[in-house]
């Protein structure tokens, strides 16, 4: 199957499965479970699987084009998707034979579902700097105690990418290793469902890990290599998976609002909203502000997929971008819809309550232009 025929698939199941179920998963805070099926059911799960794993093969581009027509429908059923993407690249990256026909070969086929546990309370936006210790047991097995915070999926998936400190007395400074762990591990318990403002359904739930343990085999790389997999493959497919989301997320609002100004007509005059000058200035302002957000967004995951090395930085910037435009976008939208789009529950309160997590969710806005700017100033990333 194509890239073509895959996003063929995507609208396909976005316009009937993921619509129909979409205003359920906001107004309930409910997990899109039948979603979240239905693309396991049509391999979907496994788009960015090897195909010598069964998967469909693809890359940053084709997980932002899809993250884009599911977040135009429901937002949290696009989180939910990518996350879910995210924790397979992170497990196929150095996969060992075992791993792959443990957990990815399973994801390709539609039968396991997996998402990231990296966030910890008070850890803010330094998510790579994690303190769940992984302890070394005699009898080749991990030894992992800690908590995680906002964990997509939490509850519902089939395994979790974890990350973990070691504390052995041979362990170097900030050696930080990831870990899959399967959901009916011994030692695993769930914080309540979430409530939030907007991404309602994304079951975004807290975990402690109480000395649970996993076969050394479940080490995904060596131990020490979580820095690498953070900026390798956690950040550009998680900044991707979120960029296309919040794409979604705007352009959904610029339809809706256009529309709108094209339906409606003053009553007094006849005249249509779609003819005041006024008017089509800002839309055609909106329609930019989307557009540049787009090419920004596909250039940069077409460049990574081909390896330049010089991706890095609009990968980076992608997702602030695309918080400013998604926030930006929605915002004016209700200003231009009136009253009416001021109702409970309206499309563009959805979207506007869904679109403003943008800036709050790791890495934030602010940190991601601080990054940039480091990087352009020839300064470490990273702070301690």
């Amino acid at each position: 199957m194509n890239l073509d025929q895959i996003l063929q698939l995507v609208n396909q199941v976005t316009q009937t499965t993921v619509t129909e179920e979409a205003p359920r998963v906001d107004q309930e805070a409910k997990w899109p479970e039948e979603s979240i099926r239905a693309m396991q059911r049509n391999g979907l799960a496994g788009l960015v699987v090897s195909r010598e794993a069964g998967g469909m093969g693809q890359g940053l581009y084709a997980l932002a084009r899809t993250c884009e027509t599911i977040g135009g429908v429901s937002a949290s059923t696009a989180l939910c998707f990518g996350m879910h993407c995210v924790g397979t690249a992170v497990i196929g990256a150095k996969a060992t034979p075992q791993q792959q026909k443990d957990f990815l070969e399973p994801i390709a086929a539609g039968e396991h579902l997996t998402t990231l546990a990296l966030s910890e309370p008070g850890s803010g936006s330094h998510f790579y700097f994690p303190q769940t210790q992984l302890l070394v047991e005699p009898d080749e097995q991990y030894l992992i105690r800690g908590s995680k915070t906002f964990v997509t999926n939490g509850g519902k998936a089939d395994s979790y990418v974890v990350s973990t400190m070691g504390v052995e007395p041979d362990a170097t400074l900030h050696e930080f290793s990831c870990v899959v762990m399967e959901k009916d591990r011994h030692g695993l318990e769930w914080g309540p469902e979430w409530k939030g403002l907007g991404m309602r359904g994304n079951s975004s739930r807290s975990l402690t890990l109480n000395d649970v343990r996993v076969p050394s085999q479940n080490l995904l790389g060596a131990r020490g290599d979580q820095l690498w997999y953070i900026f390798q493959v956690v950040a550009p497919f998680f900044l991707t998976a979120m960029s296309g989301t919040y794409l979604g997320i705007a352009q959904a609002a610029f339809d809706n609002v256009r529309q709108h100004l094209m339906d409606r007509t003053h009553r007094h005059s006849g005249m249509s909203l779609s003819q005041l000058a006024l008017l089509q200035h800002r839309v055609g302002t909106l329609w930019a502000n989307i557009e540049r957000t787009r090419r920004l967004i596909y250039h940069a995951t077409e460049q990574a997929d081909l390896g330049d090395p010089g991706a890095v930085l609009p990968i980076l910037s992608a997702k602030a971008e695309v918080a400013n435009c998604a926030v930006d976008v929605v915002n004016e939208a209700m200003t231009l819809a009136g009253g009416i789009a001021y109702r409970d529950n309206s499309r563009l309160d959805v979207l506007l309550r869904d679109a403003r997590a943008a800036h709050v969710m790791a890495p934030t806005t602010d940190l991601l232009y601080t990054w940039l700017g480091r990087a352009l100033l020839d300064q470490p990333i990273l702070d301690s």
